[in-house]
């Protein structure tokens, strides 16, 4: 079992609208390490912590888990859409996007502060300087941390 860490803005699809949808596809990646995760890492039952960023109290609001493996992201064909990419053809997709399901949200958020304070937490990948993927891979120790913080 592989555990990761998923970043989105609460105000453009937050672990609350995860739980209302039920699923969710991760489209938009346009970042190449994060896209190489989906693509070639990110399997099914997979988990993920899901951590709002660009809000007043970043952090891992809840869990999900990859419902359906890598397949090309819809958006770069669109030329209406933000994430269009007039180099990806459909025999020849540049981008990648797995399916995101909910599994809980956290009955208290793990504030990024309280990732940084936590030592059994500070060597997690989110925490190196100048790391701003939006998908980085989790260890599995890390991710038990955050789940017994976040329902404790």
């Amino acid at each position: 079992m592989k555990y990761w860490l998923m970043k989105s803005e609460p105000d453009v699809f937050s672990i609350d609208d995860l739980k209302s949808k039920k699923k969710t596809s991760w489209d938009g990646v346009r970042n190449y390490q994060a896209r190489n995760f989906m693509r070639d890492d990110m399997k099914k039952d997979h988990l993920v912590l899901y951590y709002h960023s660009n809000c007043d109290v970043p952090g891992v609001y809840g869990i999900g888990k990859v419902i359906k493996e890598s397949h090309p992201d819809h958006t770069q064909f669109d030329p209406k859409s933000d994430y269009y990419d007039p180099k990806a053809t459909k025999e020849k997709p540049r981008w990648f996007m797995v399916e995101v399901g909910f599994v809980e949200k956290f009955k208290t958020p793990v504030s990024l502060a309280e990732i940084k304070e936590v030592k059994a937490l500070e060597d997690m990948l989110i925490l190196r300087k100048g790391n701003r993927l939006s998908i980085t891979p989790v260890e599995n120790k890390h991710f038990e941390k955050v789940t017994k913080l976040g329902n404790s």
